[in-house]
C-alpha cells in the first residue's frame, strides 16, 4: 500500500507538491477550505468579467514546463501562455519607459532617455546573469541546517548574496539616473520590500524578466492553478474543496494527520502545509506545542507589505499597455511610508493590469477587466480600513486618471470589488494582511527561514512563500520541488531532477 500524503491548501505550492508526489506513486489528498483552487492565485469572477486574484504574470516559464514534464505532461496541453513584449510600461513624473526583452532595443531606449546608461544595462545583464547561475543551486536545494551553508555550491554563492549591499546599492553600480534605478528595483515589491532594504541578491528579479521574459496565460495566471489541479486528479490525487482543516493531529510532536472542520479525522504518513505560514502556526497548532514559532515570537518577525486591490469590470476597452506601473513622485518616501511609518501615502505608486488588451476571454467584446494594485502597509499598522478604504479608492482612481491614459474610469464601471489588507487577512487567511508573507531580510532567508522539513514537528513539511526559498511563483514552485525531494529521499526513492538554466542569447 502506498504512503498517504495530505496537503493543506490548494495554492500553487500545495498543488505543485501534490503533482510531484502523486506522479511518484503516493496517495495524495489536498484539503482546501475555499470552494475553488488557487489560494492567492485563484480566479475571481465578477459577472461577465474574469480577474486573477493575485499574481498577474508568469516569469521563468521553463520552471513551470519542467514541473509538468516531470509528471509526464506537456504544459501546452493544459495552458496557453503568451509572451508579452513589451513587458510593461513605466510612468514617471516626466518620462514614460517601455520595458522590452529585446536587449538591443532596451539599450537604445536607455541611451536615448538616460544619457548613455545603456552600457550600464549591458553590464547589469551580463553580471546578473552570472549571479543567477551561481545562486540558482542554492535556491533549489534544502537549507535546513548550518551544514547546508557550507556546501561547496552554497559557499560559491555567498559572495553573490552581497550581504552588505541593498538592491538600491547594487543597481547604483550600473545606473546613474534615479528613474532608471527604480525601473530595475520595483520588483522588490514582489517580495513586499523596499529597494533600500531588500538584499542586493534580488537584482536577479528584474534580470529574470529581461532575460527570460514574462508570460500571460490565456484566461489568467489562475489557469496555472487549475491546470495543476487537473494533473493532480489525473494522477489519482484527490482535491477536496470547501473542506477546511481545523487542526493538525499531533501526538508527541509528530503530525499524524489532520482534523477537518467537518469533524472528520484523516491520517497521513506525511502532512504538507501550503497555508500562510504564520496563520497556520497560530490557528492549526494547539497552544503550547511550538517553541520557536509561538504567537508571541511570530508577531516579532518581519513581514512584507500588503496590497490594496480594485478589480473593475468596465464597459469600455482601453487600448493601452497590458501592464502599467505609475510611480509616485517621491518613490523612496512612498516606500518608507509603507514599510517604516506604516501610514497611507498621499501619493502611492500604482500597478494597473489591462489584460483584456491581450486576452479577449476576460471580458465581453468592447469591455475591459482592469486589475489595480497599490502597495500599502500590512495590518501591524493602525490604519482603520473601514473608514479609510473609500477615500483611498478615490485617491487611487484620481492618480490613475491624472498620470495615465486610463481616463474617466468611474464613468465606465459595471462591476467592482475592493480588497483591503483586512480583506486579505479575514477572507484569505493571510497573517496581518502581509500579502507576500514573511519578509526576505537576510535574517529570514535560507537556514533562517522556516524549513521545508518543518523543524518543530515530525512528518510535517512546508511549501509556499513562507518557507525556503521564498515568495513569488517561481520560488514557490521550487519550494514544492525541494519538499517533494525531501520526502522522496526520506523514503529512499529517486529524487526529481534539477535542470540547468536555459541558454540565452544576447547579453547573457
Amino acid at each position: 500500500m502506498s504512503e498517504k500524503m495530505i496537503v493543506i491548501g490548494a495554492g500553487p505550492g500545495g498543488l505543485a507538491a501534490a503533482m510531484l508526489l502523486a506522479s511518484r506513486g503516493y496517495e495524495v489528498d489536498v484539503y482546501e477550505k475555499q470552494p475553488w483552487v488557487g489560494g492567492r492565485n485563484a480566479e475571481l469572477r465578477l459577472g461577465d468579467f474574469t480577474f486573477d486574484t493575485g499574481p498577474t504574470f508568469l516569469s521563468m516559464l521553463h520552471l513551470v514546463e519542467e514541473l509538468f514534464e516531470t509528471t509526464g505532461r506537456n504544459l501546452k496541453d493544459y495552458m496557453n501562455a503568451v509572451e508579452l513584449d513589451p513587458m510593461y510600461e513605466l510612468i514617471f513624473e516626466d518620462q514614460n519607459l517601455i520595458m522590452t526583452r529585446n536587449n538591443q532595443e532596451m539599450k537604445k531606449q536607455i541611451n536615448e532617455n538616460f544619457k548613455g546608461d545603456g552600457d550600464g544595462y549591458e553590464r547589469f545583464m551580463k553580471e546578473t546573469g552570472k549571479k543567477l547561475e551561481v545562486l540558482s543551486p542554492m535556491l533549489q536545494s534544502k537549507m535546513d541546517s548550518y551544514f547546508s551553508m557550507i556546501q561547496p555550491k552554497v559557499l560559491r554563492a555567498l559572495p553573490e548574496l552581497e550581504v552588505n549591499k541593498t538592491l538600491y546599492d547594487v543597481l547604483s553600480r550600473y545606473f546613474k539616473d534615479e528613474r532608471l534605478k527604480m525601473a530595475f528595483a520595483f520588483q522588490s515589491k514582489y517580495l513586499g520590500m523596499s529597494p533600500w532594504e531588500c538584499p542586493g541578491a534580488f537584482s536577479i528579479l528584474s534580470y529574470m524578466e529581461h532575460a527570460y521574459g514574462i508570460y500571460h496565460p490565456i484566461g489568467g495566471v489562475n489557469q496555472l492553478s487549475q491546470a495543476m489541479a487537473k494533473v493532480v486528479e489525473e494522477l489519482g490525487g484527490k482535491i477536496h474543496t470547501s473542506t477546511g482543516v481545523k487542526k493538525l493531529w499531533i501526538e508527541n510532536r509528530k503530525v499524524k494527520g489532520v482534523d477537518l472542520e467537518n469533524g472528520q479525522r484523516e491520517a497521513a504518513d506525511e502532512v504538507i502545509i501550503n497555508g500562510d505560514f504564520a496563520h497556520v502556526m497560530n490557528h492549526l497548532v494547539e497552544p503550547g506545542i511550538l517553541k520557536k514559532y509561538t504567537p508571541e515570537k511570530l508577531a516579532k518577525k518581519k513581514y512584507s507589505c500588503s496590497t490594496f486591490m480594485l478589480y473593475l469590470g468596465l464597459d469600455k476597452k482601453y487600448d493601452l499597455s497590458h501592464h502599467t506601473i505609475i510611480f509616485s513622485k517621491d518613490y523612496k518616501k512612498n516606500v518608507e511610508e509603507m514599510t517604516k511609518s506604516r501610514i497611507l501615502s498621499a501619493d502611492p505608486s500604482i500597478y494597473v493590469q489591462n489584460a483584456s488588451v491581450t486576452d479577449p476571454t476576460l471580458a465581453p467584446e468592447g469591455k475591459s477587466a482592469l486589475y489595480i494594485l497599490a502597495p500599502v502597509p500590512n495590518n501591524f499598522s493602525d490604519i482603520g480600513w473601514e473608514k479609510e478604504q473609500h477615500a483611498f479608492r478615490e485617491l487611487v482612481l484620481d492618480i490613475i486618471e491624472e498620470k495615465s491614459e486610463f481616463k474617466n474610469l468611474r464613468d465606465h464601471i459595471e462591476v467592482e470589488k475592493m480588497l483591503t489588507p483586512m480583506g486579505w487577512q479575514e477572507d484569505y487567511s493571510v497573517y496581518q494582511g502581509a500579502t507576500f508573507n514573511l519578509g526576505h531580510q537576510l535574517t529570514q532567508m535560507m537556514v533562517f527561514r522556516p524549513h521545508n522539513k518543518f523543524e518543530e514537528l515530525e512528518s510535517c513539511w512546508l511549501v509556499g512563500g513562507g518557507t525556503h526559498p521564498g515568495s513569488g511563483l517561481p520560488t514557490i514552485l521550487e519550494s514544492a520541488r525541494i519538499t517533494a525531494n525531501g520526502i522522496l529521499e526520506q523514503h529512499g526513492k529517486k529524487g526529481i531532477p534539477i535542470l540547468p538554466l536555459p541558454a540565452l542569447e544576447g547579453f547573457a
